[in-house]
């Protein structure tokens, strides 16, 4: 029998969970605490001194939405990290891919579970610098079941790419696919910084407000690419749509939410709210929050009103002014929609379209 190789006397790799523009990440068995993990290691042409520093900054940070790293190693002269390891995906791949955005009370709890996040990071002492929808980790989909930031550490060595690219003098020309990935969630100062300049926390509250924009609406708030820098620079930016406030039902929490992102996305960053301050306005929110499922519109006897099926048979009632989004409900469309208890079926609320 082939002996398995382990790293770090402990690591044996499972599978490959994909690559960042700054990283490889892959799935693994911890043989001395038998769990998963995920191990992530530099690609070619890290400074991989670098690397170790950023490994030693994201331990500092110690919250549950935050994913935490469990570990740092050498082996043969490359290193690793070993972190949390969340199941699921990207808030791109659980949440966005299914209608787009989200409605309002998940977007609600979403924003609550980022700001908190993002609080106890700078609590730390720690800046992301990095945020954006593929550095949110999410299990449960709508559910929210667990919802971390990563990637605090990789994005220390983000931050040293952005600083090379500012010594050119213009990061918007930039031909790294990194900082263009960025770009559309990047704060002002930092798109337009200069050597040495010192970029703080409040980048990551616009690039929160960026993201949440985007998660609220399916769209991005300034373009993409290098669209966003010539926007942001000229202040065109998407308006909120219509579909946000059409039904009183989502009104209230969706100005709420609209007046929160607008507080983070300001030029003049000593303006911007603190994570503090968006916990705490956070919780103040009022929203539902229930159990989500998958199923289809079964039947709509009224043009207002219809029954859906999930996957398991089960029945629930909606009205058409509890679904969110651009897109009506219709007798066979697929739909996600929060469940609570009702008579005689189940209610749905809210309901989004696929």
């Amino acid at each position: 029998m082939t002996a398995v190789k382990l790293l770090g006397s402990r690591y044996e790799i499972v599978g490959h969970l994909g690559d960042g523009g700054m990283q490889h990440v892959h799935r693994a068995m911890d043989h001395l605490k038998g769990i998963e993990v995920a191990v992530k290691t530099p690609q070619a042409g890290q400074r991989l001194k670098k690397f170790a520093n950023s490994a030693r900054i994201s331990a500092l940070i110690n919250h549950h939405n935050v994913a935490k790293t469990l570990d740092y190693f050498e082996e043969d002269g490359v290193p690793y990290l070993a972190e949390e390891l969340v199941e699921g995906g990207t808030l791109e791949e659980q949440c966005l891919s299914v209608a787009g955005f989200v409605d309002p009370h998940t977007g609600a709890r979403l924003f609550r579970m980022l700001a908190k996040g993002l609080a106890a990071s700078h609590h730390a002492g720690v800046v992301h610098r990095d945020l954006k929808p593929s550095n949110i980790l999410v299990n449960g989909g709508y559910n929210l079941t667990e919802v971390k930031i990563t990637d605090f550490g990789i994005a220390t060595l983000t931050e040293e790419l952005f600083e090379r690219e500012a010594e050119r003098g213009d990061i918007t020309k930039t031909t790294s696919g990194t900082v263009k990935g960025a770009l559309p969630y990047m704060a002002p100062e930092m798109i337009f910084r200069k050597k040495g300049d010192y970029i703080g926390r409040e980048a990551d509250i616009w690039s929160l407000g960026a993201m949440m924009f985007h998660a609220l609406t399916g769209v991005l708030p300034y373009e993409d690419g290098y669209d966003a820098a010539v926007n942001v620079k000229t202040g065109n930016r998407a308006q909120w749509p219509s579909f946000m406030n059409t039904h009183i039902q989502f009104k209230d929490l969706a100005l709420s939410l609209q007046a929160l992102v607008e507080s983070c996305l300001q030029n003049d960053k000593t303006k911007r709210p603190t994570a503090d301050a968006l916990v705490k306005a956070c919780n103040d929110l009022v929203y539902f929050s229930g159990r989500w499922v998958v199923g289809k519109v079964h039947n709509m006897p009224y043009a207002t009103l219809g029954f859906i099926y999930d996957a398991d048979g089960n029945k629930a009632f909606f009205h058409v002014d509890s679904c969110y989004g651009v897109k009506a409900p219709i007798v066979g469309a697929n739909v996600v929609y929060s469940v609570s208890d009702g008579n005689p079926h189940p209610r749905a609320f809210p309901l989004v379209v696929c």
